[in-house]
């Protein structure tokens, strides 16, 4: 019959003091010294007042709808990517309208947007959209600025939601956007322009990589859905090493957001 369970341990408990008491100069416990004690973060300039307002307004949690473009029962995947950029045009002419526009070259190239351009695109199987995902395979549709849309259920309402990308013109930015169903109405939720290396998918967030000033290195933010806010919230900002050695370049080109970048520009 084998032991109980107070039986084994009663057990175990004496064979631990014999082979404690069995240790003596040679090969026993060895002190490690004196262990660190911990500190927490030290406040500095306590004395100053704390600011109530932030310095520079970067529209974290702005939300814009879409007008003019519906869909039957809400359904996203049946929303032209092409009808939404040309109401992003149509609602801000200063940016992409008239000899001084910024982004001037995104409406001439839209002329360029034929039937498939920016239809809905199967994801890899990391979940990664790439800046070159041009919107059709012949020189008419590569000149068409906006990219493919990816769907996936970003909200957690059960519905998918819309990302999609189109290039700022004549620059080497791309301007990734993210729209969503709320009161049958389609409204954006996420509107970053910046310069692109990939835009990913993970879970139910997204993740924008952009080019660093520092060889080496590039950008990551990420956008999470905030239930309060009723929009993607900038959860995460940083900069990471990502290469060989990192070093200083010459002629860092400063990555920028029109939008919503809380990096200096």
């Amino acid at each position: 019959m084998s032991p109980s369970r107070p039986a084994r341990a009663a057990v175990g408990a004496f064979a631990a003091v014999l082979l404690l008491g069995g240790c003596g100069d040679s090969g026993g416990l060895v002190s490690a010294g004196t262990t660190p004690t911990a500190s927490g973060p030290t406040r500095l300039w306590p004395g100053e007042p704390p600011a109530s307002s932030p310095a520079y307004d970067y529209g974290e949690a702005e939300t814009e709808v879409v007008r003019g473009v519906k869909a039957p029962g809400e359904d996203i995947h049946k929303v032209d990517p092409l009808a939404v950029v040309r109401a992003e045009i149509a609602a801000h002419p200063e940016v992409y309208s008239g000899s001084d526009a910024v982004y001037g070259g995104t409406a001439a190239r839209m002329a360029d947007c034929g039937q498939g351009a920016g239809e809905s695109a199967e994801e890899g199987p990391d979940g990664t959209a790439g800046p070159d995902g041009t919107s059709g395979t012949d020189a008419r549709r590569t000149r068409c600025p906006v990219l493919k849309a990816y769907y996936r259920d970003l909200t957690g309402d059960g519905r998918d939601d819309m990302v999609l990308g189109f290039r700022l013109l004549p620059g080497n930015q791309t301007a990734v956007r993210m729209y969503t169903f709320q009161a049958d109405r389609l409204v954006q939720v996420l509107a970053s322009d910046d310069a692109v290396l990939a835009v990913e998918l993970a879970g139910r967030t997204v993740i924008i990589r952009s080019p660093a000033g520092i060889v080496g290195y590039e950008y990551r933010t990420q956008w999470t859905w905030d239930e309060d806010q009723l929009a993607m919230l900038l959860t995460r900002d940083e900069i990471l090493r990502v290469g060989g050695p990192g070093k200083h370049s010459h002629s860092p080109a400063a990555s920028s957001s029109a939008s919503s970048s809380v990096r200096p520009g």
